[in-house]
């Protein structure tokens, strides 16, 4: 089940590499996490490639509970089981609350939510506008680096901290 999970995962991964270009990748900066659960199995990867317009994040998994998840980029580059909160919160260099729908939002690591369908695949493709991988003000990697983090249920878009997303079952940590 590993190997397999790994390998749906590196062929999704690799699908989307051709759209670097139309979606205006700057080629100066990309970084992958591979998603780990809470046994360490692979369940996907994501990908985050500096754009002109900000980070563009792909994530896509394999093996997960069909249904919709909250997926969010947290500030620390750690991914310790069995629960992730070694992450720490959302990445949130702004100081908003949490959620789109949050008048006093939204934390720069929110990010849609992933139906994942019946066979237990799902993906993702958000932008975080004026995110930076490295360098300015509020780098995503910085000192202690990020993760992307895969929750047990969706997002409400609204409630801080986290958009009431339960649990964190699958963390992988930014590397670029």
């Amino acid at each position: 089940m590993r190997v397999f999970a790994s390998v749906v995962g590196m062929a999704l991964v690799a699908a989307a590499v051709p759209a670097t270009a139309e979606m205006g990748m700057t080629g100066k900066g990309q970084a992958m996490a591979d998603l780990v659960d809470t046994q360490g199995v692979i369940k996907g990867h994501a990908m985050v490639m500096q754009g002109k317009d900000g980070l563009h994040i792909s994530v896509h998994a394999a093996g997960l509970t069909p249904g919709v998840h909250a997926v969010h980029v947290h500030t620390v580059g750690l991914c310790t089981a069995p629960d992730f909160k070694s992450a720490g919160g959302h990445w949130n260099p702004t100081m908003k609350q949490h959620g789109r729908d949050n008048p006093a939002g939204m934390h720069m690591g929110d990010m849609p939510n992933m139906t994942v369908g019946g066979d237990g695949t799902g993906s993702l493709d958000a932008v975080i506008a004026g995110g930076m991988l490295h360098g300015g003000e509020m780098p995503l990697l910085d000192t202690d680096g990020a993760a992307v983090v895969i929750h047990e249920t969706a997002d409400d878009y609204k409630t801080d901290p986290a958009g009431a997303a339960g649990a964190r079952i699958a963390c992988g940590v930014i590397k670029g």
